[in-house]
């Protein structure tokens, strides 16, 4: 008979416990949530990043922080958020490096800085074909006459990258491979750092996002002479595409909210719900679409199949391009 008040003891332990675990879980968030940017303050992710945190603040009652933990070409950021303790306050706003580091790492005989597996795609927010910007004194006026003066001097112009494979690196050597050019590649920490090399002179040309560039090309600083995409480019409709200038380069740089893989469901369900307001949101729609990028918004399940396709597309792309040390 002495079992049953053991067994009952057992029970209500049992009962508090799943309680307590329940109460914990609806609290969240109980404190401020970290949105990693893997890159300096300036480049697309940053761009988009800032509006968003700013909004799921607003949503989630407690304030997303964003921290820049820029390096290899976003690759740092991107693995410290997939190494990170998946209890919902840690995520990252990472473009399209993601696809491309992991298979980059392998090329380059080294145990790979993340897997695809270890981040979740919650939500897409934007996806543009990058432009190839030059200083507004540069001697070309055209993509055409850009890539003349590439075959003329192998290896003579140079142009700024986010980091090796990253996503100012792979649309340059598509073009250099489709163009039969060679040119040489200097690898910054982002898009920022990259940007102002240009501005400075200390390099000939960047191929990146729209949102990073069109103000520069607003104030007549920058020229741009194509875009990667295969249609016409809202932010620049007077902008030829490479593919009508009779090259087979395209390329699209989207940016996108992770969060690591073994995250709660109702924790992730929670973010994702965030996630789609903010993209949802008319101030981020005016941040984002003033920058040069308007809001291309796909849900978790949309947005994780088109990370697959990328994925699928860029190992290719990578083992073109061959060991890049």
């Amino acid at each position: 008979m002495k079992v049953r008040p053991l067994l009952l003891a057992a029970v209500l332990l049992a009962s508090h416990s799943w309680c307590a675990a329940q109460s914990n879980q609806s609290a969240w968030p109980a404190k401020p949530i970290t949105m990693i940017v893997p890159f300096p303050p300036g480049g697309l992710a940053d761009l988009v990043a800032r509006p968003v945190a700013e909004a799921m603040s607003r949503d989630l009652g407690q304030p997303v922080v964003i921290e820049n933990k820029a390096g290899a070409g976003g690759g740092i950021g991107m693995a410290y958020t997939a190494k990170a303790k998946p209890d919902g306050y840690t995520v990252v706003m990472a473009l399209s490096s993601f696809t491309v580091i992991p298979e980059a790492d392998v090329l380059l005989g080294r145990a790979p800085m993340f897997a695809l597996a270890d981040l979740r795609p919650i939500a897409r927010y934007t996806a543009d074909p990058t432009v190839l910007a030059v200083r507004a004194d540069a001697p070309w006026q055209t993509v055409q006459q850009f890539v003349d003066d590439a075959k003329k001097r192998p290896g003579a112009i140079n142009y700024g990258s986010s980091g090796n494979y990253g996503t100012m690196h792979v649309p340059m050597e598509i073009l250099a491979q489709n163009a039969g050019i060679k040119l040489t590649h200097i690898p910054f920490t982002g898009a920022g750092p990259a940007v102002v090399a240009l501005l400075g002179g200390q390099i000939d040309a960047v191929s990146t996002g729209p949102a990073t560039v069109l103000q520069q090309v607003k104030a007549g600083k920058l020229r741009v002479l194509a875009h990667w995409g295969p249609d016409v480019l809202p932010a620049l409709p007077e902008l030829s595409s490479l593919k009508n200038a009779g090259f087979n380069a395209e390329y699209a740089q989207w940016s996108g909210l992770f969060i690591p893989a073994a995250t709660p469901e109702p924790i992730a369900q929670r973010l994702r719900a965030a996630a789609k307001a903010a993209a949802q949101d008319a101030k981020v729609k005016e941040v984002i679409l003033g920058a040069g990028s308007p809001v291309l918004y796909q849900d978790s399940p949309d947005f994780e199949k088109y990370v697959q396709a990328d994925a699928k597309r860029m190992v290719e792309v990578v083992k073109r391009i061959g060991k890049v040390e």
